[in-house]
C-alpha cells in the first residue's frame, strides 16, 4: 500500500515562492513554497487524501469530460485530439519487446483507444470515477483494464512489467512523489521508457502571469517542476533525462486560461501573443510552457 504522507523534501528547506488562489472550485488561497537545492515547489497546504477528491468536483475540469459545448471545451478538444496523433507517432518510434503501456491518469481514454487503435496492448489507470468509466465505456469490447489507482493495479498485475509508462500532465497531482517513481520503476522493464509530461515553471507564459498562471492550478497540483528538479527526483531510482520535448500548444492553451483568472474574461488576442513570446523565447532556453520527459535506466 503506498505511503500518502511520505514527501520528499525537507520543510526546513522549504522557502516562500508565491500565493495562488484555486480559481476552479474553492477560491480558496495556498501558497507555494521552494526547496532551493532541488528547485521543486510545493503547493502548502498540502489537503488531506480524504478531501482531495472535493477539489476535482467540477464541470471546469475539463480533462474529466468530453464536453463540447463552450469554445473552451471545443478549443480543449481540438488540442487534444491533434497531440493525441503526435503522443501515438512518439510512442511508435521506440523499440519495444511487446508494444505494452500503461497510461496513468488516462482521463477520458482517447489516448488509450488510439494506441490500441495503432496495436499496442494497453492498461489504464485513472482515480475519477466519472473519467473512469467514460474509458471503460470505450473500451468496453477491447478487452483492457481500467484501474482505480495504482494499488489496485498491482495487485492484480502479477509483477507484469511494461515497455512504455505514460504520465500526461499527471505527476503534478500524486500526494506520494518520491514513493510514486520508486513504483513506476519497478513497473518499467528494464529498457523501457517513461514518459513524464508537465508543466514547467520557469517558462515566459508562467513567469507573465505569476499567481495567475493556470498551471499552478492549486491544489490539484501538488508540485511544481523545472528541469532540474525531474532530472534529481529520478536520479534517485538511478533514472535520467534522455530526452526532453516541447508541448508548444500549452502555451497558448495555459495563457487562454490564465488570462481569465486574471481578469474574469477571455482575451484571445492577448493569449496568442503570450503563447507565441512563450515558446519564440524557449527556442533558445529551452524553458517551454511544458515539457515532455522521456526516461530510461541508468544502470
Amino acid at each position: 500500500m503506498i505511503n500518502i504522507d511520505r514527501s520528499p523534501l525537507d520543510n526546513n528547506s522549504l522557502k516562500p515562492f508565491l500565493e495562488c488562489k484555486d480559481h476552479t472550485v474553492s477560491n480558496e488561497i495556498f501558497s507555494i513554497l521552494r526547496d532551493e537545492k532541488s528547485e521543486l515547489l510545493i503547493t502548502s497546504p498540502r489537503p488531506a487524501l480524504k478531501d482531495l477528491d472535493k477539489y476535482y468536483q467540477s464541470e471546469e475540469y475539463i480533462s474529466h469530460t468530453d464536453a463540447k459545448q463552450s469554445l473552451m471545451d471545443k478549443v480543449y478538444q481540438l488540442v487534444k485530439n491533434y497531440t493525441i496523433k503526435q503522443k501515438v507517432v512518439l510512442i511508435n518510434s521506440f523499440k519495444t519487446d511487446q508494444k505494452t503501456i500503461l497510461d496513468i491518469g488516462c482521463g477520458t481514454g482517447d489516448f488509450l483507444v488510439a494506441c490500441k487503435n495503432a496495436g499496442w496492448t494497453v492498461s489504464g489507470i485513472e482515480p475519477n470515477k466519472k473519467a473512469r468509466n467514460f474509458t471503460s465505456s470505450k473500451l468496453t469490447d477491447l478487452n483492457v483494464n481500467i484501474f482505480k489507482n495504482i494499488d489496485a493495479l498491482i495487485s492484480q498485475n502479477n509483477n507484469k512489467k511494461f515497455d512504455i509508462i505514460s504520465l500526461w500532465h499527471v505527476l503534478e497531482h500524486v500526494p506520494n512523489l518520491d514513493e510514486y517513481i520508486s513504483i513506476l520503476k519497478k513497473l518499467i522493464k528494464p529498457n523501457g521508457t517513461i514518459i513524464i509530461a508537465v508543466p514547467n515553471y520557469k517558462s515566459f507564459d508562467a513567469k507573465y502571469y505569476g499567481k495567475f498562471w493556470a498551471a499552478f492550478d492549486v491544489p490539484r497540483h501538488l508540485w511544481h517542476f523545472s528541469k532540474k528538479s525531474i532530472q534529481l527526483l529520478f536520479a534517485k531510482e538511478n533514472m535520467k533525462v534522455v530526452k526532453t520535448l516541447p508541448m508548444k500548444f500549452d502555451a497558448y492553451y495555459v495563457s487562454l486560461l490564465s488570462e481569465k483568472n486574471k481578469n474574469n474574461k477571455s482575451n484571445f488576442v492577448k493569449t496568442i501573443w503570450i503563447g507565441f513570446q512563450s515558446n519564440l523565447k524557449a527556442k533558445s532556453n529551452f524553458e517551454y510552457s511544458s515539457l515532455i520527459y522521456l526516461l530510461k535506466n541508468s544502470k
